[in-house]
């Protein structure tokens, strides 16, 4: 039998995606003492953070979820530094919406951004409005707050592209593109300089007894450490459940594509778009018949929910586009290699072309480069993140972060570090634990909120 190999360390970090990676790094930048073992079944960043959209935001329809993000944001613009290492933009997310009357979204937006006033959102209802557009992808000197755009001539001067039918342009400022591999990897890369130590390995069993025992028995390695953190993305419910405990989240799988823009139909200085509106797929007579004939794809003749969403990838000089629509809800197993929906392109091409008519030029002809790819929203029912105590003393869960991970991974470190090591938390962070659903108050002004920030 060959002879077990053990670890000793004061904090392990299991998963190495964007979050798992971040709270390693946070916990090592603020204590170097500290020893931290980083532990994955395979390579970093390498299955739902691969499958990224790399895009951030700092609106949500709660203040919580928005400083929370603020807080990722600035830390993330910390790391990019005057070269902008990270290659992060600022065009803004464009909101669309063929609504005439949006005081339900404004009254969102304020409550977001938790102000009653005129300074973070802008009214734009005429073409002499003060509205600037996003010229520059940089983020240095970007605005900040939101514009809404509700004039359909000033609409159709900075957005030629869309549909002339929308009525109202919601531009969140403080929102863009970032290259999350670059982000991991030097986040990592930084890590190991510290002193901190990357495992991969199975792990197969979990105990607790005064610390923490963590096995891989194919490979006969036993960890021993003082505290636990459970950062494992779509598996973080099984990780728990190894040593008793529960979480109240689930998978769903989503899926995006990308393809090289031969036909140059999206500009390349159109921020992140997104279609509010819920839409009936633009199908041929026959095609609708077909799929409602379908037991199968009978739902994709049926209405469709809002928030499918498009952006020009590679900078101002690429070519590519990318298309994602988060439209399912059934929860799911996770797996290592999920079955993508072989229909999905082009589901989201239509979808998209509602925005962005020029798209109908790719309908049954998507470019030979294209790239279909998907990964796990794992979350909870009211779509905030799980960053605090587990239920047994010394482990902390980090995750359920449903398509936000790349933009919230830095706030959530930062946290997880605070947590481990008794630092001070932020005003906000103990609305993100496990403890929230004690506080009845919150949890019923959630559950009624008309929106969950899933895009």
């Amino acid at each position: 039998m060959a002879d077990k190999t053990q670890y000793d360390c004061d904090v392990t970090v299991i998963g190495a995606g964007i979050v798992g990676i971040a709270c390693a790094y946070y916990i090592k930048q603020t204590s170097p003492h500290t020893s931290v073992l980083l532990l994955d079944s395979g390579q970093p960043m390498a299955l739902t953070s691969a499958q990224s959209g790399e895009n951030y935001r700092n609106w949500w329809p709660h203040p919580v979820m928005t400083a929370f993000t603020e807080h990722s944001i600035s830390l993330m613009e910390d790391l990019a530094g005057h070269n902008n290492i990270l290659n992060m933009t600022r065009r803004g997310y464009a909101l669309a919406t063929r609504k005439s009357d949006t005081d339900s979204l404004t009254e969102e937006l304020l409550q977001g951004y938790a102000r009653q006033d005129n300074e973070a959102v802008r009214i734009h209802d005429n073409t002499t409005s003060s509205y600037q557009p996003a010229l520059l992808p940089g983020w240095q000197e970007a605005p900040d707050g939101v514009d809404i755009l509700k004039n359909r001539a000033l609409i159709k001067q900075y957005f030629p592209s869309f549909d002339p039918t929308v009525n109202a342009v919601v531009h969140i400022r403080r929102a863009g593109s970032i290259s999350s591999q670059t982000m991991g990897q030097i986040m990592l890369e930084r890590f190991k300089s510290a002193g901190g130590t990357r495992l991969t390995l199975n792990v197969s069993q979990m105990e607790e007894a005064g610390h923490f025992k963590i096995c891989d028995k194919e490979h006969h390695v036993s960890i021993h450490c003082q505290q636990l953190v459970n950062a494992a993305g779509p598996f973080i419910s099984q990780l728990a459940t190894m040593l008793g405990s529960e979480l109240p989240v689930y998978n769903t799988l989503q899926q995006k594509i990308a393809f090289e823009d031969t036909e140059a139909v999206v500009p390349r200085g159109m921020p992140f778009a997104i279609d509010l509106d819920p839409q009936t797929i633009d199908w041929t007579d026959e095609e609708k018949q077909l799929l409602a004939e379908s037991d199968e794809y009978r739902w994709a003749s049926e209405e469709m929910p809002g928030a499918i969403h498009c952006r020009p990838d590679g900078g101002d000089g690429g070519r590519w586009i990318k298309l994602g629509w988060a439209f399912n809800n059934l929860p799911q197993i996770p797996q290592r290699n999920p079955a993508l929906m072989d229909s999905f392109p082009e589901i989201a091409v239509r979808g998209a072309a509602r925005l962005n008519p020029a798209l109908k030029t790719y309908y049954g002809k998507l470019p030979r480069n294209t790239h279909h790819y998907g990964g796990y929203y794992t979350m909870t029912d009211e779509n905030w993140p799980l960053i605090g105590e587990m239920d047994i003393p010394g482990s902390y869960v980090v995750g359920a972060m449903s398509g936000f991970g790349t933009m919230a991974a830095c706030a959530a470190g930062d946290i997880c570090a605070r947590l481990v090591l008794g630092r001070e938390l932020p005003d906000y962070a103990r609305s993100l634990a496990l403890s929230r659903y004690q506080n009845t108050e919150l949890m019923s002004t959630l559950h009624a909120q008309s929106q969950r920030g899933i895009l």
